[in-house]
């Protein structure tokens, strides 16, 4: 058995072979197997033999013309192969020189003469013999033009790919240029371009020489191929070698050169503090992995290069956003119970949804955060409501006030393309607070703005939604951070401007304005003792008895809220504090002549109350984002021909209720005791004084037909029934919004009977039990039932 000897060198041709040689061939011959390879006529192929067997064959040929068959093994790894383990079609060759080496093997040169096919075996001897066939060779598949242009095709690929890098010598590139004979062509290039022995033994055994180049060709032109993809990839890695190795040697250069500056050190140890930093922050996979992208780029700038100070802005962006750090609740639900009340006076509800949020978080660690909106008129303790909670939840506050904001990236963040670029308002939030999870309070979102930068309310979406919010990106960060443990609560005064997607999802909680009780209580409780505090007066300097204080709250307050109420307190402690610092006074006690005396006359009195019943004049309830109140109607009739004059600033839902309230007038005359004749000789003109301010809705429809009755009727109005509700033709009283407030607001004015629609009843019960005591409220479902209670 023999294979190729790797001593040696390649496959050549031999021109100097006769022709005639091929008649002496013996008709039985020694058989010579082959691993791996396929020996070609006309060329010489060094082989290395060690089987027995095989020695036996090449000793029996030097005695038979020195001449063998070298037939192809099919399995490469059969050290004893016999006539099933070979091809049928091998090379008859002579062996031209036989070298016996120590370890009893043999080195041969053989040189091939012709093909030939076994027509049979014969085993019975120490070595494999075979009666053969010498195969002739045709030329048919192509003859001509064609057959010269394909000669010269292989030999010019046959260049090309020893020009890839294809060890073939030069030799055979110049015996191949000046070969005539197509299939010792084929032969030559096929012995030299390594195929694989099944693709070798495939060209050996076709006898059409075209045919065989053409194969040949094929397998030449994929070896190309093959070669050109090699060359790519090598030059590609040989690029990628060299790159690394100029920047490996550049960056040796710098480190030197920064040496020789003092910089080097201040750099590395830079790059050492962020990297410890990040290992403190705890940041996650993904956010690590761009840290060390950005560090990575740090080390390769020079530390004056303006792109250097802005990567050092990110960086110290990523390490200083807490990751990790958490705050644990205060799940002691009579702890934050007692928090909340030492800090408001009421709002029971919104108490009630804290302590069953902590009950939920203490039953199950992993839940979401509520997603709260406070709407209330102003100074009705929204922002003071959400410090409270952080305190009662243990957690930072953070607040962040969106009103007039109106570009999206003051939201998600600046993309770092240009110097000056900043994460978002969350994110700096989150950043100030120093946890991953504080009480994030939003106030004013119901005046986010939108222009062509953007609509913030759209960007909001993701941050308030508990299902996204996990992996909230801002764009200068690039990074998802997690905001699912953050308590946010948003505030607003009026819910009609904001986008219906952004306040579904929120869970809404209206803090309504506080009664006079109310009131009062919360001076005593927080108002007064702050002052007192902030004004620098001593303990007991200044006592504010309950006559002087309620005098403060009817007399110079009408507010839903609490600000002016604070103002004028201050107002009295700021005088008292004067008294006090010149030696005229050690302690001041108000009563309600003092109170009138330091604050100037009261702001509002019984002079903007009605004093008598009168005609055509009714008391009305209205509700604007400062709370509940009272307005009033008066309608006038006077010689015409049945015109309807609306003076007043009244918008298009009132003027409507305007005209239902006359139709319906009109259309019951003859139940009031209105002449036929009247609406067609009179003009009816209907005012709503402070007309420099606007007002429509439809709570003024009851109103509205109670002073139209009362001046068709004659029939006075009693001044101390106020009303609301809307109207329709056919006299039903429909439900409307803000009952409790305009309740409030009747209270204030000493309204003795309220009246309200029935389908408003469910809201009675947000009315706190005192006020309901106090006034007369009575439910009503017609419009004949508010006349037949407001008319004398």
């Amino acid at each position: 058995m023999g294979m190729p000897d790797a001593n040696e060198g390649e496959f050549f041709s031999l021109d100097g072979m006769k022709q005639e040689d091929q008649a002496e061939i013996p008709e039985v011959l020694p058989v010579l197997p082959v691993q791996d390879a396929v020996v070609f006529p006309y060329t010489i192929v060094p082989l290395l033999v060690s089987n027995d067997k095989s020695i036996d064959a090449i000793d029996r040929a030097l005695t038979r013309k020195r001449m063998l068959l070298m037939v192809t093994q099919h399995d490469g790894s059969a050290d004893d192969p016999g006539s099933r383990d070979l091809y049928e079609v091998g090379t008859v060759g002579v062996v031209i020189r036989m070298l016996k080496l120590p370890d009893r093997k043999v080195r041969i040169l053989v040189q091939g003469i012709a093909r030939a096919r076994v027509r049979d075996w014969r085993e019975e001897r120490p070595h494999l013999e075979a009666q053969v066939q010498v195969l002739e060779e045709y030329v048919r598949a192509l003859t001509g033009v064609p057959l010269e242009a394909l000669r010269r095709q292989v030999a010019a690929s046959l260049e090309k790919v020893a020009s890839l890098g294809k060890n073939i010598s030069q030799e055979v590139l110049v015996i191949a240029a000046n070969l005539e004979d197509p299939g010792r062509l084929a032969d030559l290039v096929a012995g030299n371009l390594s195929l694989k022995p099944e693709d070798a033994q495939e060209i050996l055994a076709i006898l059409d020489a075209s045919r065989r180049l053409q194969r040949v060709h094929e397998m030449l032109t994929r070896e190309e191929e093959l070669l050109t993809v090699q060359q790519e990839i090598d030059t590609q890695a040989r690029d990628e070698i060299d790159k690394g190795q100029r920047e490996f040697y550049l960056r040796h250069q710098l480190k030197a050169i920064q040496s020789e500056l003092g910089e080097g050190n201040e750099l590395v140890e830079e790059v050492r503090g962020y990297r410890a930093r990040a290992e403190e922050a705890k940041l996650p996979p993904e956010a690590r992995e761009e840290f060390d992208r950005q560090v990575r780029r740090l080390e390769r700038m020079m530390p004056e290069m303006a792109e250097a100070a802005t990567v050092r802005t990110y960086l110290d962006w990523m390490v200083g956003v807490p990751w990790a750090v958490e705050t644990s609740d205060n799940l002691n639900l009579r702890q934050a119970r007692r928090i909340l009340d030492e800090d408001h006076y009421g709002l029971d509800r919104v108490k009630d949804r804290i302590l069953e949020h902590l009950a939920v978080r203490k039953l199950k660690k992993d839940s979401k955060g509520p997603i709260l909106c406070f709407v209330g008129p102003p100074g009705t303790g929204k922002t003071s409501l959400g410090r409270s909670i952080a305190r009662a939840l243990g957690r930072s506050f953070f607040r962040m006030s969106l009103g007039g904001v109106r570009d999206e990236a003051e939201i998600r963040g600046h993309r770092r393309t240009y110097i000056g670029s900043m994460p978002g308002r969350i994110i700096q939030g989150i950043h100030n607070s120093r946890t991953k999870n504080p009480v994030f309070m939003m106030d004013e979102v119901d005046k986010l703005g939108i222009d062509f930068r953007g609509d913030p309310s759209s960007a909001l979406l993701e941050v308030l939604d508990p299902e996204q919010n996990s992996t909230f990106r801002d764009n200068y960060l690039n990074v998802p951070f997690d905001l699912s443990g953050v308590l946010f609560i948003t505030t607003a005064n009026m819910l009609d401007t904001i986008q219906p997607a952004f306040r579904d999802r929120m869970e809404v909680i209206t803090l309504p304005g506080y009664i006079e009780d109310e009131k009062m209580e919360i001076a005593r409780r927080h108002l007064i003792p702050r002052q007192i505090r902030e004004n620098g007066l001593p303990r007991g300097a200044l006592t504010i008895p309950d006559p002087a204080l309620r005098e403060i709250i009817r007399g110079y307050t009408r507010e839903a809220g609490l600000r002016n109420l604070e103002r004028e307190i201050a107002s009295l402690c700021r005088k008292s504090a004067m008294r006090i610092a010149t030696g005229r006074r050690k302690g001041v006690t108000l009563t309600a002549a003092s109170v009138r005396r330091w604050l100037g006359p009261a702001k509002y009195g019984a002079e903007e109350r009605l004093t008598k019943d009168s005609v055509g004049i009714a008391t009305g309830l209205g509700w604007t984002p400062a709370g509940g109140a009272v307005l009033y109607v008066e309608a006038q009739a006077m010689k015409g021909k049945g015109g309807l004059l609306l003076t007043g600033q009244m918008g298009g839902v009132m003027q409507e209720s305007a005209h239902a309230a006359l139709s319906y007038a009109r259309a019951h005359a003859a139940e009031y005791g209105i002449d036929d004749r009247f609406f067609a000789t009179h003009d009816i003109h209907i005012h709503i004084p402070e007309g420099a301010i606007p007002k429509d809705g439809p709570s003024a429809g009851v109103t509205l037909a109670a002073a139209l009755v009362s001046v068709c009727t004659g029939r006075p109005v009693r001044r101390s029934v106020a009303m609301t509700g809307e109207i329709t033709l056919r006299g039903e009283v429909l439900a409307v919004g803000g009952v409790r407030e305009k309740v409030l607001a009747a209270h204030l004015a000493h309204v003795g009977t309220v009246l309200v629609p029935r389908a408003n009843l469910k809201d009675l019960n947000d009315i706190p039990a005192r006020l309901r005591d106090e006034i007369d409220i009575v439910p009503v479902r017609r419009v004949k039932d508010v006349l037949a209670r407001a008319l004398v």
